[in-house]
């Protein structure tokens, strides 16, 4: 069963049926070419699974399977995703009261399996044999474990810059690597083109059915705090599709009823990678590509973000902001969780970074922070 209304562009706000974008190649808006979100009939929803059972059921992935575009659910792939640990440790931030969502607790050790299992899902409904995504590691690893899993070949292209602990993972799960001379926006393209030429191959990556699983860990976020709502909740950005998907969820369980208020969200980027941010300083409504960006966390070194207008309107539309922070910030706030319980790879930590440069305005609040990628995955400076 699917609750899917429609598709919508995220720029131009032009409606697309389920039948017209499922048919794409690649899932995205036919006139301005931008990233679109999915629409639910949310009368239908409340009527599946607002019952004492649902609100008691543990947090977990696939608990909140009504808000995804999932037409069969005898065709779900899983591999115990989600129902990551919400944390808190008063020794990190004193003032607020901190929360971190441990995303590296999931199987390939970060939050991107989320999406990888709705996105094989997806790839099962439709009889898919093959898989190809674009990766700077993180998102190449999750799919590649996933379609293995499914019995699915899966193809990934990834620039030249990944480390070789996120190449190894990715060949261990037995994904076919095709490593790309540019940046991750070429990287995109190539794996677009493939699909393009082999109709027979299913697009992964972040695209409507990626963004609509990763919504699961706001879903979560709420649960576990027994529906009720942080005052933040700081994320990486790196294609903005984690912000935007955040914001989503939120927004759905408000027009639910489940709850009553969207909590602000902080987006963070690096320095030298900054265009989300870069945007919202400077009150633009378009993402300025940022060429070879030059970072250390390399998982949210996307200098062209597929979701970078959804991540923009994320931050705008909950009331909360954007934050640039250096490499130098980030490996600090890496080594500072780590010495507290929590190791992450420098990616992982941005959001963290993010909120100790904010401390002074977020005194007394609560806040959610996002730790995206376990630190195994990238030792640097270790």
């Amino acid at each position: 069963m699917v609750y899917v209304s429609h598709f919508r562009c995220i720029k131009c706000s032009h409606i697309y049926k389920y039948e017209e974008i499922i048919s794409l190649p690649i899932p995205r808006c036919i006139r301005c070419e931008s990233c679109l979100d999915i629409e639910y009939d949310f009368d239908a929803i409340r009527a599946a699974i607002l019952t004492d059972g649902f609100m008691r059921e543990k947090p977990s992935h696939w608990k909140y399977w009504a808000f995804l575009p999932v037409k069969d659910l005898s065709k779900i792939v899983t591999m115990g995703e989600g129902g990551t640990p919400l944390l808190e440790n008063p020794r990190l931030a004193k003032g607020l009261r901190l929360l971190i969502k441990y995303e590296a607790a999931n199987p390939t050790g970060s939050f991107k399996d989320r999406g990888s299992s709705l996105e094989i899902t997806k790839a099962n409904e439709f009889n898919k044999k093959m898989v190809v995504v674009a990766s700077t590691g993180n998102m190449g690893a999750s799919v590649a474990a996933y379609a293995s899993f499914a019995g699915l070949i899966c193809k990934v292209f990834v620039p030249s810059f990944i480390g070789e602990v996120k190449t190894k993972q990715i060949k261990a799960y037995g994904g076919e690597i095709e490593e790309v001379e540019g940046d991750y926006a070429y990287a995109i393209r190539r794996a677009e083109e493939y699909v393009a030429e082999h109709r027979e191959a299913f697009l992964t990556g972040d695209y409507p059915w990626r963004s609509e699983g990763t919504k699961t860990i706001g879903f979560e976020i709420a649960d576990q705090l027994y529906w009720r709502i942080p005052d933040y909740v700081a994320a990486p950005i790196g294609n903005g599709t984690l912000v935007w998907s955040l914001y989503e969820a939120f927004r759905e369980l408000k027009v639910l009823g489940i709850t009553s208020v969207i909590p602000r969200i902080i987006g963070v980027q690096v320095e030298g990678c900054d265009p989300v941010v870069h945007a919202w300083e400077q009150g633009l409504w378009e993402i300025v590509p940022i060429q070879n960006p030059q970072t250390i966390a390399s998982a949210i070194a996307c200098g062209d973000p597929i979701d970078g207008l959804a991540a923009l309107e994320a931050i705008r539309e909950s009331g909360g902001m954007g934050i640039r922070v250096s490499d130098e910030e980030v490996l600090q706030a890496r080594n500072m969780l780590g010495k507290n319980g929590f190791f992450v790879e420098p990616s992982g930590a941005a959001a963290f970074a993010g909120v100790l440069i904010l401390k002074e305005k977020l005194e007394g609040k609560t806040v959610v922070c996002l730790a995206t990628g376990h630190g195994l995955k990238d030792m640097y400076g270790l």
